[in-house]
């Protein structure tokens, strides 16, 4: 009877880590709840003279995507959390003369300008801090001259594609060049076109780990490296494999692989990792291989 309780017992432990180890890693809600020791410009620990791309960077993929539409929505907290949480590198979409942002053919109800004064605030705040931002062009649109002219001209703006010192970049926004924005630092991806696309967890997997091997072995002091960890179902197993979905199965096993690779190799450098609902945790466990 004695062993009986006891099996029982770790049974239920097992299944609280499960729960607790996912709830660290995954986030589904906009409300942000900060340790109370927690400081948030992490980045203050960093050496002036490292250069930003060879920096363990926690980012988000599709930064904007809040709005609550199934297949399309890919982040909970609003951008203010995401960035008090840890996160340091953006990924925008944009289109039109008003540089709305978008996530497809989904408008997010908020525009370029509003994102880049929001991220502005923040470091104003936090001036140890900087920012990486990418921006895309959906629908193969050019970013309006306005757009480009406010960047260009603004001081606390890294449109240089030579790659700084965080030193040189301390309060400022580091623009990370993506088609036809050719403002800032040059970029490598380590996925291929259609990784994004899920049609089975586990050799997404599979692809995340290859993608993450190759990040780790790049060349970093003429580029930034970047890896993603999101993805969504093809058009038929969209409905099941929403981002939401991918990244609640995905985030938990990412936690795990990259705890596991901080024991043999602590001082790795991955460069930036784009993530859909990234959980607290999981963003301390990119920053924790700077320290």
């Amino acid at each position: 009877m004695k062993m009986e309780v006891t099996g029982k017992m770790f049974c239920v432990l097992m299944l609280l880590l499960h729960k607790s180890v996912q709830q660290q890693a995954f986030n589904n809600n906009a409300t942000l709840n900060l340790p109370t020791n927690y400081t948030v410009g992490w980045m203050r620990t960093l050496d002036d003279e490292k250069l930003i791309s060879e920096v363990n960077i926690p980012g988000t993929h599709d930064t904007m995507a809040l709005l609550q539409v199934p297949g399309s929505q890919c982040q909970s907290w609003p951008l203010e959390n995401q960035l008090k949480a840890g996160i340091r590198y953006l990924d925008l979409r944009v289109y039109g003369r008003f540089v709305i942002i978008m996530h497809g053919v989904i408008p997010q109800f908020t525009t370029f300008a509003e994102v880049f004064n929001t991220t502005k605030n923040f470091l104003s705040q936090y001036k140890t801090e900087t920012v990486l931002m990418r921006v895309k062009e959906e629908f193969g649109g050019n970013i309006t001259e306005k757009a480009i002219i406010q960047v260009k001209n603004d001081p606390g703006c890294w449109i240089s594609n030579k790659i700084p010192r965080i030193g040189d970049v301390r309060g400022k926004i580091v623009f990370v060049q993506k088609n036809s924005f050719k403002l800032g630092i040059p970029l490598l991806e380590t996925d291929q076109k259609s990784d994004y696309k899920v049609k089975n967890i586990s050799e997404k997997e599979v692809k995340i780990t290859e993608h993450l091997k190759q990040a780790l072995g790049a060349l970093k002091t003429d580029r930034a490296v970047l890896s993603y960890s999101s993805g969504t179902g093809l058009p038929l197993w969209r409905i099941w494999n929403t981002p939401n979905h991918v990244a609640k199965k995905i985030n938990p096993w990412l936690y795990g692989y990259l705890r596991g690779i901080s024991k043999q190799n602590p001082k790795g450098c991955f460069g930036i990792i784009a993530m859909d609902f990234p959980g607290f945790d999981l963003i301390q466990q990119i920053i924790g291989f700077n320290n």
